[in-house]
Formats: structure tokens, sequence, C-alpha cells
């Protein structure tokens, strides 16, 4: 035998005595035995056989760094800063001022027209009366309810079937995560004719039993068929994630539940979704945020018809601002928008999440 592989044997069976005695402290107790009465002298200790054999470097705790300080690591934390600062300083001009800017706006009158003084809470008084305001709330939080489940669930299965090394697996995995860094108007234009009248999707329907019309034209079946363009360009993500984590959880879990008779469902159940759950929240808090979001599909495919049925808060927004210059009202339905996502992060966050 090598002597990488005698000393990665020696390394593991340390390991598995450091364990059974309680650690390195125990083991030192181990080694020098009961105490010596007093009045004797000292017995020299006795080292036990099952630790004859064990590298003296492998039993010895390891020393931890303590965090450096001085001078030296003020200068290197300086420089550092000086790294982040390009990055922070553009968060600060394109992310975060612009959102403060929103904010301030939404007191306003301003529009492209002219105005721009202090209102108060104008804005969100008409906001409230508003009828095509809480028409947008509906048709956003419907498509949320159906996308974001459908897109957790595509991805479970998928990472779950693609965690298994088989012949062509990463070939799947990138065919899986294609949809993600494709145009999302490209890809809704081709769905436009996949869901028009007499189209593969129509034509398939038609299969079944159902209507063979266009389901973009259906006030009842226009959210689900978005629905299915959300949920087609987002799993892929979802399952990387997923797929990330289910990498990191230890066979032997499955391994001994297979050995006590635990079918696919219970072994999933009792094992894998309990590890998935910090991924689970993470994507359930980043599917809602994009639903909520949702505009390229909306405008390529329905522009918000028919009868309003898939009008959006994004797309009123759109409308508002660059429809009809009306900036101060677009800036409450977005500070709306962004309460309302923060809403729903933290109820996510009390019944997903509590435990993490």
């Amino acid at each position: 035998m090598s002597n990488f592989h005698r000393t990665a044997d020696e390394a593991a069976y340390a390991r598995r005595v450091l364990a059974a005695l309680g650690g390195p402290a125990r083991l030192g107790a181990v080694i020098a035995g009961p105490a010596t009465p007093r009045g004797h002298s000292p017995r020299p200790p006795a080292i036990p056989p099952y630790l004859k054999e064990i590298p003296v470097a492998v039993v010895a705790e390891p020393t931890r760094r303590g965090r450096r300080s001085g001078p030296q690591a003020r200068r290197e934390a300086r420089i550092g800063l000086l790294f982040v600062l390009p990055c922070f300083l553009l968060f600060l001009a394109f992310r975060f001022g612009p959102g403060v800017a929103g904010v301030l706006m939404s007191f306003t009158d301003y529009s492209l027209t002219g105005g721009g003084s202090f209102i108060g809470l104008d804005n969100f008084t008409r906001l409230w009366d508003d009828p095509l305001f809480w028409q947008a709330l509906k048709v956003t939080v419907l498509y949320t309810v159906l996308a974001v489940p459908g897109t957790l669930i595509a991805s479970v299965s998928l990472a779950l079937i693609t965690r298994r090394a088989f012949r062509g697996a990463k070939f799947f995995r990138s065919v899986f995560f294609l949809p993600v860094v494709t145009s999302l108007v490209l890809a809704a234009t081709v769905f436009v004719w996949i869901f028009s009248t007499g189209g593969p999707w129509s034509t398939l329907m038609g299969w079944f039993g159902m209507s063979e019309g266009s389901w973009l034209s259906d006030d009842v079946l226009v959210l689900p068929a978005l629905a299915i363009v959300g949920v087609w360009s987002r799993f892929g993500y979802g399952m990387l994630i997923l797929l990330a984590r289910m990498q990191d959880i230890p066979r032997e879990l499955e391994e001994a539940a297979l050995t006590d008779g635990a079918g696919p469902w219970q072994r999933f159940r009792h094992i894998v979704l309990p590890q998935l759950k910090p991924a689970l929240f993470f994507l359930a808090v980043i599917e809602t945020t994009a639903s909520f979001q949702v505009f390229d599909a909306v405008y390529t495919m329905t522009g918000g018809g028919p009868a309003n049925a898939s009008y959006t808060l994004v797309f009123q927004l759109y409308d508002a601002g660059f429809k009809y210059f009306d900036l101060g009202y677009a800036s409450a339905i977005g500070v709306a928008l962004f309460v309302l996502t923060v809403v729903v992060a933290v109820i996510q966050r009390l019944v997903i999440g509590k435990d993490q």
C-alpha cells in the first residue's frame, strides 16, 4: 500500500477513535490514566494499544488562527474596500438611487409635460380608488399563484431526475437550463404561435376534447397560458439551485432508509425534502418576486388583454409612466408593488423559513 493511502487510512482511523473518545481533550485523559495518589511516584502514562499506530500529527488538536489586527491588517482592509468601491458606487447609482428617487417622486405630480410639486398622499389615494389598479393586482396575484408552485414543482422534479449519474446527465441539465438564458421576448413570440388557433397546443387540447381556440384570446385561459411560459422560462434556474443542494445530502442517509425498507416517496419526504427547505425558501422568494414583476411575456403575447384579463401591475406602471407620462402616479404603483413584495416575502419567511 502506498504512503498516501496508508496515511489516509490512519487519518480516518484516528477520526473514528477521537469521535468514540469524545474529542482530543478526552483523549488526553485516556492516555494519562487515573490520578496518582498522594505520596506515590507518578507512573508513566500507558498508551492504549489502539492508539499506538495513530500519527501524532493527526491526533493533535489543530490550532485556530485568530483574527489579524494591527496596521498591516487595517491597510489590507482598506485595499480590499478600494476594490469593492466601484461596484458599490454602481449599485448606489443604478439600483439604490433610482429606488429612492421613485419613492420621492410618488409624492409629487411629476410628469414629462410639467409639474413636479409635492402633493402628499394624493397619488396613493387615487391608486386606492382606481378600479384598474385592483384588477391589475388581482391578475398579478392569480398569475403568481399559478406560476410559482408550478415552477417549484418542475424544479424539484427535474432536479430529482438529473441528480443521479447516468449517460447524458450533463447534456439534459444543459438543455433544461437553456430556457433561462433564452430571450423571453423571442420565446414569447414562438409561444404566440404555439397557443394560437390551430397551433400545436390547441391541436393537442383538441385531442382531449377541449376547445381548439387560442388560449391567448380567452379571458379564462390566458393566465394559465402565461403561467406555462413563466414556468418554462424559470424552472431551469430552480433546478440548478436544488440540484446543488441535493448533491450535498449524504448518500448514507438514503441508503440507511432503503435498508430499512423505505420507498421512494418516504425517502423523498423524510430525507430529501427537509434538506431542501432552505433552498426552497430562497426559490419561493425569488420566484414570487419575478412573478410580481412579469412584463415581457404579457407585453409580447397579450398586451394586457383580452379585456384586461392579463393586465398586471407592472403593465399598469408601464402605461402610466410611458403611455400617459404620469410619472408620479407610476411611481406610486411601483411603491405599492414593492410593499406587496415585502409583505409576501415576510409571510413566506414565517411559513417556510422560520426554522432556518
